[in-house]
């Protein structure tokens, strides 16, 4: 049967239905912030690959056990000695950043960013709480992988395809320290923002880590679109699935609405609607709206006005995307003015 199925098809079938279905298991579940599982399950089906082995698994579960556990380690240290604290974070989030654009090892650098802010962050004043993001990324991860090879069975990647995993990108030595830095100021200051209130900021966090991450890969040139569209367009999709899932809010109605929102945005990603936007544009955008929906659904629980918590959080989220584009903007005129002043007096 795999067989009919054109190769295209598989790749959005497949995504579409792990983050659908890893979303409404982790509500099912009752996840402490379920919306961490299906933003993984983008992650890790994104790329053409088989899921991972249960053994590739576990390793996986300890080394997020490991890169967390700093941050629970932190979480003393900041109450205690915060200056020191904070130092300690900046050196790690440029250490971490280098991991990713210098070595190729986005995977590590992406879970020793979040375990250095947002666990730290999370825990500050409440250790508990710190703990808690822990059990939720952990939860998160296996939920999304044992989704994706449920899915795979359904739509498999065939030896007739023909498709060979791409090779880790790597930024030149010569500019890896540079992205690094410009990656962890892009960071740090919504880190510091999430300290004064890491209940209310702790999405704010989420999102800066993904700037962080994908300004690795992009110049000034491509950020202000890149960032600041797929961010704000994010934020309208979340809106519209929200008043969508409003008409008839269940459980059931969650998934489908996931999964036909996925569908799109998996025909984007694998450029079967045609788009002028790079996959690294759409996946921001899903990103955006998983971050925002998230705490909507909190927000109707506990009563809330969702739309009025949409705005304000579309509002922090545009800031901290602006705020992205900008540094990305400035450093790079202040590199470029730079590396023209050392070729001038070396001519």
């Amino acid at each position: 049967m795999n067989m009919a199925i054109p190769i295209t098809a598989r790749r959005v079938f497949r995504l579409a239905l792990t983050v659908a279905l890893s979303l409404a298991g982790a509500y099912a579940f009752a996840f402490n912030l379920p919306y961490i599982a299906p933003i993984f399950a983008l992650m890790f089906t994104l790329k053409p690959v088989a899921p991972m082995g249960y053994k590739k698994l576990l390793g996986l579960v300890v080394v997020v056990s490991m890169t967390t556990g700093l941050g629970l380690i932190l979480i003393p240290v900041l109450n205690e000695y915060p200056v020191t604290a904070l130092l300690l974070v900046l050196l790690g989030l440029y250490f971490s950043n280098y991991l990713t654009v210098g070595k190729g090892k986005a995977a590590a650098g992406g879970l020793l960013t979040v375990g250095l802010t947002l666990i730290s962050a999370a825990g500050y004043g409440n250790f508990a709480a710190g703990r808690t993001v822990v059990v939720a990324l952990i939860s998160g991860i296996v939920l999304a992988v044992l989704c994706q090879r449920i899915v795979y069975l359904f739509f498999p990647e065939l030896p007739s395809d023909g498709v060979k995993p791409a090779e880790p990108v790597k930024a030149e030595p010569t500019d890896a320290n540079w992205i690094a830095l410009r990656a962890t100021l892009i960071v740090f200051p919504a880190y510091l923002l999430g300290l004064t209130n890491p209940s209310v900021y702790l999405p704010i966090i989420m999102k800066s880590v993904s700037l962080g991450q994908q300004v690795s890969l992009t110049d000034a040139r491509h950020a202000g679109r890149e960032l600041l569209g797929s961010t704000l367009i994010g934020g309208v999709f979340a809106v519209l699935f929200w008043c969508g899932l409003s008409l008839y809010p269940n459980l059931w109605m969650f998934f489908l609405w996931m999964l036909g929102f996925g569908l799109y945005f998996a025909c984007k990603l694998y450029g079967v609607l045609t788009s002028r936007y790079s996959g690294a544009f759409w996946s921001n955008l899903v990103i955006t709206m998983l971050i925002m929906l998230g705490p909507a659904v909190q927000d109707s629980a506990s009563g809330k006005d969702v739309y009025k918590a949409f705005a304000v959080r579309l509002s922090l989220f545009f800031a901290v995307t602006f705020y992205a584009w900008l540094a990305v903007y400035v450093f790079d005129a202040w590199r470029t003015r730079r590396l023209r002043r050392i070729a001038g007096v070396k001519g």
